[in-house]
């Protein structure tokens, strides 16, 4: 199969038929073989069954329904995991994403051997309060993970090898990061392409710009540390627990030996609880990293969701 085009949903009843068409056009145009999956992740309105009147209506239209609302990350495991396609398409169901890229995006990732192509709407008409947190976004992401010639981490549009996407675990809110996710996999063939960003045409945005920056901030912290530090968090709570022991210890010892000289009482002196307080930090921190590495080796299954129905 040449494509798998990835579709994530919550509510998105009124656009679904029509961008499904959209890729069934394009697909023909191209003679593409192809496979279209759209998750439902918990949607509340006709989103489901929209779906499952495609598939009855098309062998290509695969779905899976969530039992309720886990996110676009889930939604994004599931469908990889469900992807046969040579190279996986994702893009949103709010028709802002055009499927005319596809071929585009297609001819990236088999003539020019990219791991990884991520969009690029470079003209958008979103409002202000989405925009400006966006880029403030996409420049810290860029610092952190090392890739600059990435302008927009969090396009929906993107396009994959399928090694990529099987090589990868897409968890919590990850998604934003899933170029950088590529990159710490080994997949480090990433590119660029300047992608026609549409007006929404049905509904209102799922995500608020300021609440999305400042989650995929904490985000971003979390897979620094988890991608520098997740295999070793000793390295770190151990180190900094040793410090902070240490330099309390010393502290100790001189008031100690202050205390044998006869010039102070060692309760007296406000330096004794500072001393005693970094001890007992520096143990906490060196337990919170043992106990960190057993955890990591045997950690649980973080993608367990519950799915109502597949077709």
């Amino acid at each position: 199969m040449d494509i798998s085009v990835v579709i994530p949903l919550y509510n998105e009843e009124e656009s679904i038929s029509e961008l499904f068409s959209w890729i069934e056009r394009v697909m023909a145009s191209h003679q593409f073989s192809y496979e279209v999956i759209f998750i439902s992740d918990g949607s509340t309105d006709r989103s489901w069954t929209i779906i499952e009147e495609l598939h009855q209506r098309s062998t290509h239209v695969k779905g899976i329904k969530f039992r309720r609302n886990y996110g676009k990350s889930p939604a994004l495991y599931c469908g990889f995991a469900e992807a046969q396609g040579d190279v996986v398409i994702t893009m949103d169901a709010d028709l802002q994403d055009s499927p005319d890229e596809i071929p585009e995006l297609y001819r990236m990732i088999k003539e020019e051997k990219y791991d990884l192509v991520s969009g690029y709407k470079q003209k958008r008409y979103d409002p202000l309060s989405k925009t400006l947190p966006t880029k403030l976004f996409n420049a810290t992401a860029r610092k952190v993970s090392g890739i600059k010639n990435l302008h927009d981490f969090n396009c929906g549009l993107k396009a994959y090898r399928r090694e990529v996407v099987k090589n990868i675990e897409v968890y919590g809110e990850m998604h934003r990061y899933i170029p950088y996710l590529a990159k710490q996999a080994g997949f480090d063939r990433i590119g660029e392409k300047v992608v026609q960003h549409q007006a929404r045409k049905y509904g209102t945005s799922k995500f608020m710009g300021w609440n999305r920056f400042v989650n995929g901030y904490l985000d971003l912290l979390t897979l620094w540390f988890l991608s520098t530090f997740g295999k070793k968090p000793m390295h770190v709570f151990g180190f900094l627990g040793s410090l902070t022991f240490f330099v309390g210890f010393i502290a100790f010892i001189v008031l100690c030996i202050s205390k044998f000289m006869g010039k102070i009482y060692i309760t007296d002196s406000p330096y004794f609880y500072i001393a005693l307080t970094m001890m007992l930090l520096g143990t906490q921190l060196f337990l919170a990293g043992f106990l960190g590495d057993l955890i990591s080796r045997s950690s649980q299954n973080r993608n367990d969701y519950q799915v109502e129905e597949r077709i």
